[in-house]
């Protein structure tokens, strides 16, 4: 079992020289924490190997600055990709018609719309809905049904009053 307080004390003493030290590195206060935090959870993982060296500050500075230096080249390594490949076609957003329809299901009660979802959208059979939902066929029916009724009354009414409104 590792030494708690001993990890708590080294923690409490070296974490803000750590994070100072990775955010002068990386420029960026956040991937600076996430690489020391990263860099600690491996310390806590072997803190009885950890422990022992001369200086266990140095190894997690080491683990920090090498865990930094990979996202980093990750990052460096998207931005090429993103220059020999292009730029991303754009992809429109979603018409009206979806919009309504998001909007409609949103004030479905949850199990309606995920029947609704994974039968229409995802294209799963029934049999397969009931058995992912831990639910009897007949109750996804049942809920498919209702959920069809209530998006047909809810879209029927957002056209009434698109139509009022004109």
């Amino acid at each position: 079992m590792p030494d708690v307080d001993g990890f708590d004390e080294f923690y409490r003493g070296s974490r803000q020289r750590l994070l100072g030290f990775v955010y002068v590195l990386t420029g960026d206060r956040g991937e600076a924490q996430d690489a020391v935090q990263e860099a600690y959870i491996r310390a806590w993982q072997r803190w009885s190997t950890v422990s022992a060296y001369d200086d266990p500050e140095a190894w997690v500075r080491v683990v920090a600055s090498r865990i930094a230096v990979s996202r980093w080249r990750s990052l460096r390594s998207r931005a090429r990709a993103y220059l020999r490949h292009g730029a991303i076609e754009s992809v429109p957003g979603p018409g009206t018609d979806t919009v309504a329809v998001v909007a409609a299901l949103r004030r479905l009660p949850e199990e309606q719309r995920v029947a609704i979802a994974l039968y229409y959208l995802v294209g799963m059979p029934v049999a397969d809905v009931a058995r992912e939902t831990a639910a009897p066929v007949g109750t996804v029916k049942a809920r498919l049904s209702r959920g069809r009724a209530a998006l047909a009354g809810l879209l029927a009414v957002s056209d009434l009053e698109e139509a009022t409104d004109a």
